[in-house]
């Protein structure tokens, strides 16, 4: 380094998640300048810095990334969890005008300032676990102005609290009921409207949507896809969630980043994922919470060496979580993920299923965005449901508390 860090950590264990492994250091350092990763080695190599923070030998990893979200909405949906408790499907909710349904008209509803007030205890929950980029869908407007509404409120996140936020359009989330029975029409708004409009405001860095049985077909997808390519943006697909569609290897097709849920998985998808490089982004809350008995199909996925990375799916009617730790712990006891494994789905291979190659590894270079942990080694973070062992996030170079109060100036 030819010139002073700004802030060095030191004292501190690294798991830099670099090369598939934790990449542990011990006994290091960590250099920050100008807001990125300067350097990462051995405490005795470090260079001079400004500041230096002893970290009395905790352990430091990339700040997590929770890369599936749909955390901006109004409303709850308790009503839907205790029917599906007493015997109803996820199916039958949604025909009979429950579901994604009932969240958009609670949603379209809310005032922009109401639409942040509900989600912003959301967003810090995960916040105070150390998560310090977050991917947040639209998808519960379903008309052009309630989904600028809420990538806009989802942009305003970005900017009131610490966290990097990656928006995804997903208008084509659910049939609207003003286009009952007219599916196609509504997806010709979904690609010659709402999509060039949102992204000429630039509230889009990604592409969703629901291929299944009770969403969007595959042919309807395609279209979305194609309207996406024409305008440049990465695509995403919630895929194979309910049944097998060939979702995933359409969205790998494409060159998505990431196929999502991926129960009903074939294995012609699983080995059009591995060729085009698209991420599994693997949503066990959902699988919990809706008490589904179809795993992904995890060991062809590794074998065909397909990143795995583990979300929240944070939502109101299939995942209304909102701790990326207890995701990590639900991957590793339902579906037998190690602990490795999940760290990797909540860093590296996280940041990959949002194209972000510039965070998700302690290297120099990177942007600094690190948590610091008061635990005993890395599986601790998966294991202890309901722990908050983060003591210390630093976002884009910037330490705080995880906890830190945060006063918004909300207008109105």
């Amino acid at each position: 380094m030819s010139e002073p860090a700004d802030l060095l950590f030191t004292n501190v264990r690294l798991a830099t998640m670099a090369d598939g492994g934790h990449g542990i250091i011990d006994d290091a350092a960590l250099a920050v300048r100008g807001g990125r990763i300067a350097w990462a080695g051995r405490r005795l190599d470090a260079p001079p810095a400004a500041q230096v923070h002893d970290c009395g030998g905790a352990w430091m990893t990339p700040g997590l990334v929770d890369c599936h979200t749909h955390i901006v909405h109004a409303g709850t949906r308790s009503h839907e969890w205790e029917a599906r408790l007493n015997g109803a499907s996820y199916e039958d909710i949604a025909r009979q005008g429950g579901g994604i349904l009932s969240t958009v008209r609670a949603t379209r509803a809310a005032a922009d300032d109401e639409l942040l007030r509900q989600s912003v205890p959301r967003v810090r929950a995960l916040l105070a676990e150390g998560v310090t980029t977050l991917e947040i869908k639209s998808g519960y407007g379903l008309t052009l102005e309630t989904e600028a509404k809420m990538l806009r409120t989802a942009r305003r996140i970005g900017e009131l609290l610490p966290v990097k936020v990656c928006t995804t359009f997903l208008g084509a989330h659910a049939l609207p009921p003003e286009f009952a029975g007219r599916a196609d029409d509504y997806i010709d708004e979904v690609c010659e409207r709402m999509l060039p409009a949102l992204a000429g405001e630039g509230l889009v860095d990604a592409v969703d949507a629901f291929c299944e049985r009770i969403g969007f077909t595959h042919a309807q997808t395609r279209r979305v896809f194609d309207a996406a390519r024409r305008l440049g943006l990465p695509v995403k697909l919630h895929a194979e969630q309910l049944s097998d569609q060939g979702g995933a290897a359409l969205v790998a097709e494409y060159g998505g980043l990431s196929a999502d849920h991926l129960e009903c998985l074939t294995p012609d998808g699983v080995a059009a994922m591995a060729r085009a490089g698209t991420v599994a982004v693997l949503l066990p809350g959902a699988y919990h919470f809706l008490r589904e008995t179809r795993m992904p199909p995890l060991q062809a996925l590794r074998e065909a060496g397909v990143p795995l990375a583990v979300a929240t799916d944070c939502n109101p009617g299939t995942s209304p979580l909102t701790s990326l730790l207890l995701a990590m712990n639900l991957a590793c006891t339902l579906w037998r993920l190690t602990p490795l494994e999940a760290l990797l789905g909540c860093t590296a291979h996280a940041a990959r299923a949002l194209g972000r190659g510039d965070i998700g590894t302690l290297a120099p270079g990177k942007r600094a965005d690190l948590a610091l942990w008061d635990i005993e080694r890395p599986a601790d973070l998966a294991y202890a449901m309901g722990a908050r062992p983060c003591r210390l996030v630093v976002h884009g170079g910037v330490p705080r508390l995880p906890d830190a109060s945060l006063d918004l100036q909300l207008a109105g």
